[in-house]
């Protein structure tokens, strides 16, 4: 069924896309299947004498999560996560953003049916080097990054990958949960908004998820929020970075790259590096990542509406399923009144009102 399906999607790229398109498809349909095809169902996995226990607990709490996830939805479970391939690396994929020399915006890269991405991912870490060498050729600056998991939003029963087992108990959790989510909610070309809602559900469903004490549960979203008040300082700062490209209007990439380098050296790294010792924590994360451009619009991805999503909860007023429904509720009005618009602008009216 898996080959059909690929089968019957690239016979239909081939009539669309650009010569340069069609490869790059077909190499990633190619690595696609080829995690299929070293799949194994999991109660064989688990009966294996060579597979370390390690590997079969991480598998049996995917299971346990995904029965959470279904069962907390009131859907009928699929077949998703049945099978695990055993990939032999630790990253399944490599992420390649790129962005303009003189300004924070991915570079989009679009196909018919598929929608538009702010990225490219290669199976092949060579591959996403090469990709990003040409890239830097020309007006972009680049960010190249591992990737543990992704989803194919449903047009495939994605398997276990045991790139999965680099996060520990609970970003395991989070992680699943947040793919999973993917499959129950996707708005096409809307990226940012799918990243962050994705984040938001899969954060709260795993604070659910545990029964901790009320004094685990706070040290937790105390933590939560610490990090959260980082990332908002790394998105003001990101802000600043592109107002001032505006306002010097650089025509050259090796000017711009200087004017980037002075900034991250006396206005970024110094202001994080305060916030991390105001909020006490014990690890900086943002020091020791790679940032220009390119890791700038990457993140902001991921972050850009976490905030207002977590103030549109509080708006709404409702738990996490009532907020899903809520949600659900807009888009189709959206849909109805909208539909060439941004949901993301429709979803966060009730803010700006």
């Amino acid at each position: 069924m898996v080959l059909i399906k690929f089968f019957l999607l690239f016979s239909l790229m081939t009539f669309t896309f650009s010569c340069a398109k069609v490869s790059y498809l077909w190499n990633q349909g190619l690595g696609q299947l080829t995690l299929f095809r070293k799949g194994v169902k999991n109660e064989v996995l688990l009966q294996r004498n060579d597979i370390p226990e390690e590997v079969k607990s991480k598998i049996r709490k995917i299971e346990e999560l995904k029965k959470h996830f279904y069962k907390y939805w009131t859907m009928e479970p699929t077949g998703i996560y049945s099978e695990t391939t055993l990939l032999g690396r630790d990253a399944v994929t490599y992420l390649v953003i790129a962005s303009p020399f003189d300004t924070i915006k991915a570079r989009e890269n679009c196909f018919p049916f598929m929608g538009c991405f702010p990225y490219l991912g290669f199976f092949s870490e060579e591959q996403a080097k090469s990709h990003q060498l040409e890239l830097e050729e020309g007006p972009w600056v680049t960010y190249r990054r591992p990737v543990y998991a992704y989803s194919t939003l449903g047009y495939f029963e994605d398997n276990i990958l045991s790139s999965f087992f680099h996060y520990d108990e609970f970003g395991l959790t989070e992680l699943i949960f947040h793919e999973l989510f993917h499959t129950l909610f996707f708005i096409d070309d809307e990226v940012d908004l799918n990243e962050s809602l994705a984040n938001f559900f899969a954060r709260e469903m795993a604070l659910e998820f545990y029964l901790w004490s009320p004094k685990q549960k706070a040290s937790k979203e105390a933590r939560e929020d610490k990090l959260n008040a980082l990332n908002e300082l790394i998105v003001d700062k990101a802000k600043v970075l592109q107002d001032n490209y505006k306002k010097k209007a650089f025509n050259e990439k090796k000017v711009a790259n200087a004017y980037l380098n002075f900034f991250l050296e006396n206005e970024f790294k110094p202001a994080i590096a305060k916030k991390c010792q105001k909020l006490e924590l014990k690890t900086c994360y943002p020091l020791k990542r790679e940032w220009n451009n390119a890791s700038f619009a990457a993140f902001l991805t991921y972050e850009k509406e976490g905030a207002k999503i977590k103030e549109l909860f509080t708006h709404v007023g409702q738990d996490l399923k009532g907020f899903f429904h809520y949600i659900k509720a807009q888009y189709e009005t959206y849909e109805e009144e909208d539909p060439e618009g941004s949901f993301t602008k429709f979803l966060m009216r009730p803010l700006v009102i």
